[in-house]
C-alpha cells in the first residue's frame, strides 16, 4: 500500500465509526479533516488527548475542521470510550491497520523491555481537497491540541 505523503491526496477510505453510518473520507471534502491516531482506548494519554480535542471542538468547527480519533480498538470499545468521556467527535476503528499503515503510524515500541508493534501517537491535517498538508508525529499530549488549533487558525488567515 502507498504511504500518504505531505502534498499528496490521501486514499479514499471507509471505516467503522461511532457514528452509526460509518465514515467515508470523501464525505468530508470541503472541510479540513483532523485525523489523530492514538494507541489505545481508556489509557491516560489517549484519554487526555481526546478530552483536549473535545474541549476545543467548537473552535475547530468554526474553522471548518472535522476531528476523528483512530485506533485499532473495536467499535464496541470506541463506543464505550466515547460515551464515558462524552467526546464531541467520532472515533474510527481500524483493527486491520489499513489506515494506520497508509499513514505509517505502526511502529516498534518497547514497554518494560518487551518489544511490540503499536500505534505511534500522530495527528494529520487534510485540506478541503483531500490533500495531506501537515503531520505531527511522536505527539506529546500537553499543548498538542493547541498547536493544531494554532496551525489551522494561521491557514484561515491566508
Amino acid at each position: 500500500m502507498k504511504k500518504t505523503k505531505i502534498g499528496k491526496k490521501i486514499i479514499n477510505f471507509t471505516l467503522e465509526s461511532t457514528n452509526k453510518d460509518g465514515f467515508r473520507s470523501k464525505d468530508y471534502l470541503g472541510s479540513y479533516l483532523i485525523l489523530f491516531f492514538y494507541p489505545k482506548d481508556n489509557t491516560p494519554g489517549c484519554t487526555q488527548e481526546g478530552i483536549d480535542f473535545s474541549n476545543n471542538y467548537k473552535k475547530f468547527k468554526t474553522l471548518n475542521a472535522e476531528i476523528f480519533g483512530i485506533s485499532r480498538d473495536s467499535l464496541k470499545s470506541h463506543n464505550n470510550f466515547k460515551e464515558k468521556y462524552k467526546y464531541k467527535f467520532d472515533l474510527l476503528s481500524d483493527p486491520n491497520e489499513i489506515l494506520c499503515n497508509s499513514f505509517g503510524v505502526i511502529k516498534e515500541k518497547n514497554m518494560y523491555g518487551k518489544k511490540y508493534m503499536g500505534i505511534e501517537r500522530s495527528t494529520f491535517l487534510i485540506d478541503e481537497k483531500g490533500k495531506l498538508i501537515k503531520e505531527w508525529r511522536k505527539v506529546k499530549v500537553p499543548e498538542h491540541v493547541n498547536d493544531v488549533l494554532k496551525f489551522i487558525k494561521e491557514l484561515s488567515k491566508n
